[in-house]
């Protein structure tokens, strides 16, 4: 008797690449999900799920109750193979074609790139001489040119997060997505990592053992700025390799647009800290280009989590600036920005913007006048940035044959507003420091 659809559906198995409904976060809340990874554990099936349309670090494990396998929508390879053996057993019978497709990915080529992308090494980790050797083997992978590159190509490895929580200084954070920390990590509940030099470890007591022979109290580089108990130190990337590298690890478990690469000779790394009686404790930091045939004034930027929504992204974007001004160039961030570093920059680019635009009205009376390149010069912000901050905040109207800039008084209020919550600023007295000219100083 020939078999229906729905009989034949419910006995093919859930492979890598279907998508289906998937609980979220024990809600009551089944978003559309991608099954990137199966395991066993204790005899259980669990499935790595990336929730379509939300962010990756929402991504997770869940298990077998979890999913919505009446929806089952097949990868398009399952899918066609499905639709031959029902086509065979059931004639007359016509399956319902899934919304959305994906290709699935065989296991000998996940195991095979699972090999690459761990970046295996050979000593324990634990080892007290272990970061210099990874770090070694790291600089051996060059790619030169960027720290970015397409995403498009990721394999399922570099789509799942692999280390499960990081212990820095105080406190304990779980990662957003991968980072390609040595394979020997991604077997430990915690990894540990020493706030001052970054040297990761498999457990607190090889930190401990770093600890009585580590001297680093602040990153390793000159202090260019401080105030208060904020400061800023610039790191080269080919003076530093170990700090950067390992900076760069760190930053990956949070960044999933920019892809890692281990040459940092090219790049300058800006570390901004918080001083207390311990030290020098890491809050983000950016790295920009020592050459940019771009003018890219930031090439990574990143607050950790335990730092965010208190303001200190607005100020690391403005020391950004504030270095651009000082070289007497205009800059602008790498593209793609996440979406955080693109809210980020938005806000900053608006309500500096802003700032000038309100005090001028104030300064000149009801009529300033006022060019998209004076801003640019007032600000160091790319042209660009500034004609689109313009055209986001609405501010740019066309009128006989020009453009003006028209405020409103909910625009006024709400810049006051937030400018009222930005408690700290950037300084330039308090920077020191004095710009090089890369392309005349050779190898860098």
């Amino acid at each position: 008797m020939p078999s229906t659809f729905k009989e034949m559906s419910e006995k093919i198995q859930v492979t890598e690449g279907c998508r289906m409904p998937v609980r979220m976060n024990d809600s009551d809340e089944w978003p559309l999900a991608e099954i990137i990874s199966i395991r066993e554990n204790d005899g259980k099936k669990e499935y790595y799920v990336h929730f379509i349309d939300f962010n990756k670090r929402l991504d997770t494990w869940v298990s077998e109750k979890s999913l919505d396998k009446e929806k089952l929508q097949l990868p398009k390879k399952e899918e066609s193979r499905s639709k031959s053996k029902i086509s065979k057993g059931s004639a007359g019978t016509k399956p319902e074609s899934p919304e959305r497709e994906t290709t699935a990915t065989k296991k000998g080529l996940i195991n095979r790139k699972r090999k690459a992308a761990a970046i295996s090494v050979s000593e324990e980790v634990d080892d007290d001489n272990s970061g210099n050797s990874v770090n070694e083997k790291m600089s051996n992978l060059r790619t030169g040119g960027s720290m970015v590159h397409d995403r498009s190509h990721d394999d399922v490895v570099t789509r799942m997060k692999n280390i499960k929580m990081i212990q820095l200084g105080k406190h304990l954070i779980q990662p957003w997505y991968f980072s390609p920390y040595p394979e020997e990590l991604t077997r430990v509940p915690v990894v540990y990592l020493c706030e001052f030099c970054l040297k990761f470890t498999k457990s607190m007591h090889c930190l401990k053992r770093h600890w009585s022979k580590c001297t680093l109290r602040h990153p390793p580089g000159n202090e260019i700025y401080r105030k208060q108990n904020i400061s800023f130190f610039e790191i080269d990337g080919r003076k530093n390799k170990f700090y950067a590298q390992n900076l760069c690890l760190l930053a990956k478990l949070f960044l999933d647009h920019k892809t890692l690469f281990y040459d940092t000779d090219p790049f300058l790394f800006y570390v901004m800290t918080q001083y207390d009686s311990k030290g020098f404790h890491i809050v983000g930091y950016f790295s920009k280009e020592k050459e940019s045939t771009e003018d890219y004034n930031v090439a990574c930027i990143l607050t950790l989590p335990q730092y965010q929504r208190k303001g200190y992204g607005k100020l690391l974007i403005e020391f950004s600036y504030e270095l651009s001004k000082f070289e007497g160039k205009t800059g602008t961030p790498e593209k793609p920005l996440s979406d955080l570093g693109l809210l980020s920059y938005r806000s900053y680019w608006s309500q500096t913007i802003l700032e000038i635009l309100i005090n001028l009205q104030s300064d000149e009376g009801n009529q300033p006048s006022i060019t998209i390149n004076d801003i640019c010069e007032r600000t160091s912000i790319r042209k660009e940035d500034v004609v689109s901050t313009l055209q986001h905040l609405g501010l740019i109207q066309y009128y006989k044959g020009q453009y003006i800039l028209t405020f409103t008084k909910e625009v006024v209020e709400g810049h006051k507003r937030a400018m009222a919550k930005r408690k700290t600023r950037i300084d330039a007295k308090n920077l020191h420091w004095t710009p090089k000219d890369w392309a005349k100083r050779g190898k860098w």
